[in-house]
């Protein structure tokens, strides 16, 4: 099934496509290997407090968020070879450098993950 991330506060949808690492070997391997991450997509990694981006090709923007989805941090352009962590987050989303446009996450919204076919 094929997911998207809503946020509560703006009812418009941050991403259309989410890719959910959930599993160990999956957050570990997140977005390595990787030349891109296709426009409007995100990866949730979760339990996850902490990335980096040792060894990847290209920046990323990024949504720390507690258990109850609420956005704790948010960290734009964040090149290869840097790290961001945030205390009391729980997951991470990921999505492509630039696309995480000013105002449209916020600390404090809800994000949750929806049906792709249902943008309300």
């Amino acid at each position: 099934m094929v997911v998207a991330l809503m946020n509560e506060r703006t009812r418009e949808q941050v991403a259309t496509s989410v890719e959910i690492a959930a599993t160990r070997q999956s957050r570990r391997r997140g977005l390595l290997g990787r030349d891109r991450l296709a426009d409007k997509s995100a990866m949730l990694l979760a339990p996850c407090t902490a990335v980096h981006t040792a060894g990847m090709r290209f920046a990323i923007d990024v949504v720390f968020v507690d258990r109850q989805g609420f956005a704790v941090k948010i960290v734009r352009d964040l090149r290869p070879w840097r790290i961001s962590l945030a205390a009391g987050a729980r997951a991470v989303i990921e999505m492509p450098a630039g696309t995480l446009r000013w105002g449209q996450v916020l600390p404090g919204d809800r994000l949750y993950l929806t049906p792709a076919s249902v943008t309300t």
